[in-house]
């Protein structure tokens, strides 16, 4: 990495590391090197809840603290970086997405960690994502780009093995740490009982690591109490008043929330359409419901929940995480929040709740995002090494599912040069492009009257690409619009 930087020009190297690899160390090499040029140098972080861990380490290593870019830093902060950046004035700065915008005056090298995280794309205002335009930006600006990940995205896998990117590998842990012992437990051969989703089997693995003094993460992606309210009298499930999303309980907040358009309203007593009281019953489990069992299951262990809309602020969310890392927690209970990056020392155990959601679906990223976020949660098992070796239970109904073989095999190539064949075939991205066509209309019967006009006469878009591929349309009650796609 040095040498690419040395070169002063533009390219493009792909990280690759297992989780404890060290790969944070190696491209902080790559940052000092530009430092040493006298040049400005980005690292880009998927998450707010990082940044804290991070700047210490980076303040500690190089003896000052790099400028700072995130919505947590006030108006004047961010003036004063943005004319310090221009003035080159600063030459390293840490922070999310938007970071890659700042006027700098001689950016050498742009880091973007943990390169396949979804928060790296923004779908409102302006669209784009920060991984490519950092790419396009490096390539006008004559900089080098690292994409660091241990999971990294189809897209940035094709264009390494094609050789658009340069690649390294870090295939085992650093120091004494092993990689986690993988194994699934079928939940059709475990005797669990109704409104119950810890297996005995975990349980028990739970169990040893609470003997051992030793941390267990249980992992569910799925945020609030239960995913559907549905109505004991008429079998109505309450959905949101602006959409046709059905409405998530948030029992700590005593309040339904929409996770698809924002809507939030009171836990109704009475049922909305039947108007039936004490009929409404949760169905499926959240973190809020995990958490639940877990107190009773487990009722001497001390407990934390890691979920996005349960902190106010990014401080006390960096205040939660501190206090695991610390050891005073037994129990960690998560949602994808806990998958990224964190290094939690006395963790032994991730057990995953259910590893068959997010397999199935529209989404062309399904197995892809189920398979990343999985091995990413199942890094932060044993990380430090020594006795307290990692295991990592995945619960699943589907142990023959192709990505479950693949997690559990840790034949990781095998998965992206499958799924890369499997895109190719359908002409999806990274071998095609997808456009997205939003109609918006009073009156729902004439938005979709037209958008079967527009499906009608598609040859042109047919044309343009090797496929077309039209997923369900979505529609909103509020303007009824419903969006197609075309490649």
């Amino acid at each position: 990495m040095r040498e690419a930087l040395a070169r002063r020009s533009y390219g493009t190297t792909l990280l690759r590391g297992v989780t404890g690899s060290g790969k944070t160390e190696v491209y902080l090499e790559a940052v000092a090197e530009c430092l040493r040029q006298g040049r400005q140098a980005l690292v880009l972080l998927p998450e707010i809840a990082l940044s804290s861990e991070f700047l210490n380490r980076v303040e500690a290593r190089f003896g000052a603290r790099p400028g700072e870019w995130h919505s947590g830093i006030t108006r004047s902060e961010r003036r004063r970086l943005w004319q310090m950046a221009g003035r080159g004035e600063v030459q390293l700065v840490v922070g999310a997405r938007s970071a890659l915008f700042l006027p700098y005056r001689d950016l050498g090298l742009i880091v973007v960690d943990e390169e396949h995280d979804s928060s790296y794309k923004q779908d409102d205002g302006v669209f784009y994502s920060a991984r490519d335009m950092s790419v396009l930006r490096a390539s006008i600006a004559g900089a080098h780009v690292v994409l660091a990940s241990a999971t990294p995205s189809i897209e940035t896998w094709v264009n390494a093995q094609s050789g658009k990117y340069e690649r390294i590998d870090l295939r085992s842990r650093y120091g004494g740490a092993e990689l986690p012992d993988m194994g699934a437990i079928d939940l059709r051969a475990q005797d669990l009982p109704s409104g119950r989703w810890i297996s005995p089997s975990l349980a028990k693995a739970v169990d040893a690591r609470l003997e051992k003094g030793e941390q267990s993460l249980l992992f569910l992606n799925r945020r609030g109490y239960a995913p559907v309210t549905v109505c004991r009298a008429c079998g109505q499930q309450i959905g949101c008043d602006n959409c046709d999303a059905r409405m998530v309980e948030h029992r700590f907040q005593n309040r339904l929330v929409c996770h698809q358009c924002g809507e939030t309203k009171p836990i109704p007593q009475a049922c909305p359409s039947c108007q039936v009281e004490g009929k409404l019953a949760a169905v499926g489990p959240g973190v809020e419901r995990l958490a639940e069992e877990v107190a009773e299951r487990f009722p001497n262990a001390r407990m934390a929940v890691l979920s996005s809309d349960l902190f106010n602020s990014a401080r006390a969310l960096k205040e939660a995480i501190a206090e695991i890392s610390n050891g005073q927690t037994d129990i960690i209970i998560g949602t994808q929040i806990v998958a990224k990056g964190h290094n939690f020392p006395r963790l032994t155990l991730v057990g995953v709740i259910d590893a068959d959601l997010g397999l199935q679906g529209a989404d062309m990223r399904a197995a892809e995002r189920s398979f990343q976020l999985m091995r990413q949660v199942a890094g932060r098992a044993g990380r430090e090494g020594g006795s307290a070796a990692g295991v990592a239970l995945l619960q699943t109904h589907q142990p023959e599912h192709p990505v479950i073989r693949a997690i559990l095999s840790g034949e990781d190539e095998d998965f992206w040069d499958a799924e890369a064949e499997s895109r190719r075939g359908a002409g999806m991205p990274p071998f095609g492009r997808l456009a997205g066509i939003i109609l918006s209309h009073p009156d729902q019967p004439v938005v979709e009257a037209f958008a079967r006009e527009l499906a009608r006469r598609a040859e042109p878009l047919r044309a343009a690409g090797p496929s077309c591929s039209v997923p369900r349309p979505r529609r909103s009650r509020a303007c009824a619009a419903v969006s197609a796609c075309a490649c």
